[in-house]
């Protein structure tokens, strides 16, 4: 298995000014390569610093790939560190210098002589052509060691690293390779590891690796094989032999998010929906409508976070909250009930709680929360208690907790 160090490069992200995301999505997408990654390394804008670096990672490593540092500013160096360390002069691409000239025609600027820079390139690179920018990345061959440079916006990175890199580095691979990722709900990643355990212990192709992520966690079964074909083959059987152990728990076996799940059952189904939050404020229905398409089956959003806000907008009676709180089994079903008539939908959603981190008591602590779902047959309620990591958090989960249940609902299986 081939090893690579990753270099983020800007002072930006060494005064915490940006966040680097890019260094997690190319460790993602190398482990899926089969290539190990070894080391990260952030370094700024200084010319020695970033050669040092370089120097470092390529005695350490087969592959490194930087992002950042291909712009036209002055202390835009990676390109020319990367060269010079390399042996490789540089010249001009010349469609590399018709492409950025295309991009500011269509944007409607002028391009400016500095940009010219951006087009010389490593002679012998093979040039990474930018869908999204002006920056074009490119590979670097030199002694056995290969290194590939990345602009920093983010979405030019993933485009580039989608488009360009991938098929670079599966035409120089000797082998293929396959993975499939299983979302969970309902199962905390140490549990699934200890389910897993016979199958994760002693592993050797396919291998099996989970990954915690908030409220859900995940499974990711790869393979390397001769070809992609027998790759996909491994991977099937050890997704069915998963399936037999934690199948329950599994929402989705081709790592969609679980409101991705949800709102495309409800468009299949033709389920129209209505949503009433309190201590979500909204972020159910915010993280439902991020679904491309889902305006076919939701219809309403009602944030009533004050017990005015539920009886006026959502018939809920004045004296059913004074009797049982706001938060309650009981303001939650008539919430659900009062949305899904209000908004004529065929179901109502509701959820009701303690976002935190004040306002807690004993019995209802912060995180818990109330959750009701309602259609024309009657209405189930489900408490719902999360381990409370602060306010965000736990209406994240809350959220969650949501989706699951109208997941489980769409899917026939009565909550």
């Amino acid at each position: 298995m081939a090893n690579a160090s990753i270099i983020a490069v800007g002072t930006e992200l060494l005064f915490g000014q940006i966040v680097n995301t890019n260094a997690a999505y190319i460790s993602e997408k190398l482990q899926l390569l089969g290539v190990n990654v070894l080391y990260h390394y952030t370094v700024g804008d200084n010319e020695g610093r970033m050669r040092s670096t370089l120097e470092r990672a390529l005695a350490e490593s087969d592959i490194v790939i930087t992002s950042g540092g291909l712009g036209p500013t002055q202390d835009d160096l990676t390109k020319e560190i990367i060269a010079e360390t390399m042996g490789l002069p540089l010249a001009m691409d010349e469609r590399a210098l018709a492409e950025i000239a295309s991009f500011f025609d269509r944007i409607g600027r002028e391009m400016t002589d500095n940009n010219r820079k951006q087009a010389m390139l490593p002679v012998g690179a093979t040039v990474f052509y930018n869908e999204r920018g002006t920056a074009p990345g490119f590979a670097a061959c030199e002694g056995g060691k290969t290194v590939i440079a990345l602009p920093g916006p983010p979405s030019e990175l993933a485009a580039m690293f989608e488009n360009s890199v991938i098929p670079f580095m599966e035409d120089r691979s000797d082998a293929a390779i396959y993975h499939r990722t299983l979302r969970f709900y309902g199962i905390g990643e140490s549990q699934l590891e200890t389910d897993l355990a016979p199958l994760i212990e002693g592993q050797t192709d396919p291998t099996l690796a989970t990954y915690a992520k908030e409220g859900e966690c995940s499974l990711r079964i790869a393979s390397k094989r001769r070809t992609r074909d027998e790759a996909a083959a491994a991977v099937g059987e050890m997704e069915r032999t998963v399936k037999e152990i934690a199948g329950k728990y599994i929402y989705s076996d081709s790592n969609e998010e679980l409101y991705e799940v949800v709102a495309k059952a409800m468009i299949e189904k033709r389920l129209t929906i209505a949503a009433a939050e309190s201590c979500t404020g909204g972020l159910f229905a915010s993280t439902l409508i991020g679904y491309t398409g889902i305006s076919e089956v939701f219809d309403a959003g009602y944030v009533t976070y004050s017990n005015g806000a539920k009886t006026r907008e959502l018939g809920v009676p004045k004296a059913l909250i004074e009797q049982f709180g706001a938060v309650s089994e009981e303001v939650a079903k008539a919430m659900a009930e009062g949305a899904r008539k209000a908004a004529g939908t065929d179901i109502g959603i509701a959820v009701t709680g303690v976002a935190g981190p004040d306002g807690g008591t004993e019995e209802k602590p912060s995180g818990f929360a109330w959750i009701a779902l309602a259609d024309a047959q009657g209405t189930i309620t489900r408490a719902h208690l999360s381990r409370d990591k602060g306010r965000e958090i736990n209406r994240r989960i809350t959220v969650l907790a949501m989706l699951a249940l109208l997941r489980r609902y769409v899917a026939g299986q009565n909550g």
